[in-house]
């Protein structure tokens, strides 16, 4: 049975002006009408192949005055919610295409997806990466199962050279694109978060270049129920889709190439396809600061203990910067896409996020060179039940009187509250200290 609804039409109005593109040559079906049905028949098709995430309330509700429920990708096998778009992807493609292989250039969750699901499917699956990729990328796609090759300096040589590769010996290349394969894939998050959570009044999305699953969901969720507010959030440092948008076509900026730390958020928009169904259906695209993305981070780690990179954080930093003040009171989902974030960036995450959530605090002062005087120091921090995480001495380059000795204390407090506290309790004793302000 074809459904057919008024947001089908607006899917359709927002197709039709697309011109055809001959930039990208992996998929030929990339300007197909998405319909709900294709949607539909996505889900269908891959439900024995990736997981269907819980959605479920967060403890963060209170704090932010609202129902919040978490839907949680980043459960997904290889931590993202790209599986669903490429598995639907490799499965659509021809039999004869399936046995000759498929082949990508990059170190991004696409091709972690690629890697795995071609892997699981048989399909002879090619990754070239930069010699500049990191290792424990490089070891996770081959225990993904595919054959990993180093190319190259940048990601434009890995390109070329997977190109050549793919018309010398036939294999499909494959690029994270807004084909309608692959938007469909994406689009079976909105139909699950609208099965899981009853009466919803908006959803939260990454957005930024590559915004396929805020469109593809989009398109599921207006389908289902035109009054349920579809919101991106991209960041203040990358605003990719809302100046894509304001161009009415895909920037080009190329100071938007991919952050290592927000990744696919700060891409080049890759489609005209999924511009132009975020343009008629999506309610609002709002930007957040690095220090809204590193401070959601931090909540989804205490709160729902859950790792999370910069990309499956950003759309909780919306409702931490206080962007999205129509919700208080709302039934709000969260799409929390992805959790690959790399061990070396997680210490460095958290203690910025700790330093800017004023619950890490520096401060210096200079104390007389005397047996007990670092001691009475100690005792006031412990009296006001701050922990001491970091004390230094500096006695040889101090240039205050003799017998002086200058301390810098790192202590770690509770909120934003207690950390003014201690500060008072401090300056009353030690009029000079000086705090380091962040």
């Amino acid at each position: 049975m074809k459904i057919v609804s008024r947001n089908e039409e607006l899917l359709r109005d927002a197709l039709s002006r697309i011109p055809q593109s001959s930039s990208r040559t992996s998929l030929s079906s990339s300007n197909k009408l998405i319909r709900f049905e294709d949607i539909s028949a996505a889900a269908f098709k891959i439900q024995c192949g990736v997981q269907k995430t819980p959605c479920m309330y967060s403890r963060l509700s209170k704090q932010y005055g609202m129902d919040i429920y978490l839907k949680k990708e980043f459960l997904q096998y290889t931590g993202s919610v790209k599986e669903r778009g490429v598995l639907y992807l490799l499965t659509s493609l021809p039999q004869d295409q399936q046995r000759k292989g498929v082949i990508v250039a990059s170190d991004s969750n696409f091709s972690m997806a690629v890697a795995y699901h071609a892997s699981e499917l048989r399909i002879p699956v090619f990754v070239i990466m930069s010699t500049s990729t990191s290792p424990a990328r490089v070891k996770m796609c081959r225990e993904y199962g595919a054959m990993v090759i180093s190319y190259g300096t940048t990601a434009k040589d890995s390109q070329t050279h997977a190109r050549r590769l793919a018309q010398e010996n036939g294999y499909l290349y494959l690029e994270e694109e807004d084909s309608a394969v692959y938007l469909s894939g994406l689009g079976t998050v909105g139909l699950e978060v609208y099965e899981q959570v009853p009466k919803l009044d908006a959803v939260i999305f990454p957005a930024g270049g590559h915004c396929g699953l805020l469109a593809g969901s989009a398109a599921a969720l207006k389908h289902l129920n035109p009054h349920i507010s579809v919101i991106g959030v991209e960041s203040e440092s990358f605003p990719v889709l809302q100046q894509s948008l304001k161009a009415g076509h895909p920037t080009e900026d190329q100071a938007c190439s991919n952050h290592h730390f927000y990744g696919d958020v700060s891409g080049l928009c890759f489609g005209s396809n999924s511009l132009q169904l975020t343009g008629k259906l999506v309610d609002k695209v709002v930007a957040v600061r690095e220090e809204d993305v590193l401070i959601s981070m931090l909540r989804l780690l205490e709160y729902e203990r859950a790792t999370v990179d910069a990309e499956g954080a950003i759309g909780l930093a919306a409702l931490v910067a206080g962007k999205l003040p129509e919700l208080k009171g709302k039934r709000v989902a969260i799409v929390i896409c992805s959790g690959n974030l790399e061990l070396h960036l997680l210490q460095q995450c958290i203690a910025r996020a700790l330093t800017l959530d004023n619950r890490v605090c520096r401060f210096s002062l200079a104390l007389s060179d005397y047996p007990g005087d670092i001691s009475k120091l100690l005792e006031i921090l412990a009296r006001e039940e701050a922990r001491v995480l970091d004390i230094k001495q500096e006695r040889t380059f101090v240039t205050s009187e003799l017998f002086t000795v200058e301390l810098t204390c790192t202590v770690e407090t509770r909120d934003k509250i207690h950390t003014a506290q201690l500060r008072n309790a401090l300056l009353e004793r030690y009029p000079t200290a000086a705090w380091t302000e962040r």
